[in-house]
């Protein structure tokens, strides 16, 4: 176990989200790679892979409120010594999420074809979705334990092992995604289908080797039987903190489900151009998303050990170095958007919508890094409720407006990504007031050790 509590708090965001970014680049990467594949078979086929990461948006919603009541609960139970408490959440967050991964599963294959029925352009593309959903949702159900181990190591501070196994994962997926989609010597032609395969089977063997690495190698955080079994009052615990950040993430599902419904009606290529825009974004996000997964459980240690002053320092250096970050990706998607879609599609009608998606919501980037990093620290400290009631805010002042204007004459797509920045500057302005308001009420420390933040586990 890594002790943050101690030391640079820069050097400590610095180096964790060095390693969260090489391992969101890898897998980065890897859905590039798998875009590129995929984007020959057709725009149809790119709109198909689309319409089904829809599904990845809730997976992050239910993985992102497991993940972040485990960090939450073992950083600030390590910042505190309480090795024992650690291990208690660290086993009762595998139990849950496997168990929400299996009932995802079945509700997920039971509404498979309504789902790809609603949402497609047209009846080709709703069909390349079922049959990527085929495999891709046995994917989604894995990766529930794997990031209850992956968040369990950095509440700890450990990144080496989960990036190292995610390499090696996501090259096993390099290399069998083009095998499988186009049938290479004995490998079947699946299409779209060998995508989600190759996935699945990358996803199944990174829980196998993060399972044996735990069993051999790591002794601060075991699997015990004892604590195997159920116990609510610790779910509920960890819960209580990740469901709003969890919620945070199904609204941003929900904002795209709206986007697509808006744009149905422009075809296959519009779809196709929101899509990639979409993957390109999430790849130039990567410097912000990993500062911001650093902040949590930098903050969550230094809260548990009761250090006020070392979180505001962690809130202020991270803010600093998502802001001058952003700036910087906002000046090069003015510029060279365009390139990034023509790398995936040559249809003209994709390029230009993808390409003006880029330019005009680059615009919110800062504002964005603003909303990552304040979230991060809302999470470390254990109260994630402001958050997302700014994230409410947010999608009710986007999503009606842009409802009553696809429906006036002249209507055109653009006017929702100027929307879309515009909600998000209001979100970035009052994420910030709340954590003020927050730092004034919980950065006392006036009570007694061990009744800061949420309350000891059984």
């Amino acid at each position: 176990m890594k002790d943050m509590t101690e030391g640079s708090v820069t050097r400590h965001l610095l180096e964790m989200s060095a390693f969260i970014a090489v391992s969101m680049l890898i897998q980065t990467l890897y859905l590039l790679a798998d875009l590129y594949w995929v984007g020959s078979l057709g725009k149809e086929a790119i709109a198909a892979v689309g319409l089904a990461g829809n599904l990845m948006m809730v997976v992050l919603a239910l993985t992102q409120a497991l993940g972040v009541g485990t960090t939450t609960l073992i950083s600030q139970a390590a910042g505190q010594k309480d090795q024992p408490r650690a291990e208690l959440a660290f086993n009762q967050s595998f139990v849950l999420s496997l168990l929400v991964g299996v009932a995802l599963t079945v509700c997920s294959f039971a509404l498979r074809d309504q789902y790809c029925q609603w949402l497609s352009a047209d009846a080709a593309t709703a069909g390349l979705a079922r049959s990527y959903l085929l495999w891709f949702i046995p994917a989604l159900m894995m990766q529930f334990p794997l990031v209850a181990l992956g968040s369990a190591l950095r509440a700890t501070g450990i990144m080496k092992p989960t990036v190292a196994i995610q390499a090696f994962t996501v090259l096993i997926n390099m290399v069998l995604a083009p095998l499988l989609i186009f049938g290479i010597g004995p490998f079947p032609k699946l299409g779209v289908a060998g995508a989600a395969l190759a996935t699945f089977i990358s996803v199944l063997i990174a829980n196998i080797l993060m399972v044996a690495y735990y069993v051999r190698n790591y002794h601060y955080l075991r699997f015990r039987l004892p604590l195997l079994k159920p116990q609510v009052k610790t779910w509920w615990a960890m819960l209580r903190i990740g469901l709003p950040a969890g919620g945070e993430f199904a609204l941003m599902a929900v904002y795209i489900v709206v986007v697509y419904g808006i744009i149905r009606d422009f075809g296959a290529a519009a779809q196709a151009g929101f899509g990639v825009g979409a993957r390109v974004m999430q790849a130039v996000f990567l410097p912000v998303v990993a500062i911001a997964f650093a902040v949590a459980p930098v903050v969550g240690q230094n809260f548990g050990g009761r250090r006020g002053d070392r979180v505001r320092r962690s809130y202020y250096s991270a803010l600093g170095i998502t802001s001058v970050t952003m700036l910087l990706l906002t000046i090069a998607l003015q510029f060279a958007g365009e390139t990034f879609i023509r790398l995936f599609s040559k249809d003209t009608g994709v390029i230009a919508f993808g390409s003006e998606y880029l330019r005009i919501i680059s615009l919110n980037f800062v504002a964005m890094g603003i909303v990552f990093t304040s979230s991060s620290v809302f999470q470390g400290i254990g109260n994630t409720l402001p958050p997302l009631v700014s994230s409410m805010t947010r999608l009710i002042l986007f999503a009606l407006p842009a409802a009553l204007l696809s429906r006036m004459p002249g209507f055109q797509i653009r006017y929702v990504w100027y929307l879309s920045v515009a909600s998000v500057l209001f979100q970035a302005c009052v994420n910030l007031l709340l954590l003020r308001r927050e730092f004034r009420r919980k950065l006392t420390f006036d009570e007694p050790a061990g009744l800061s933040g949420q309350p000891a586990l059984p």
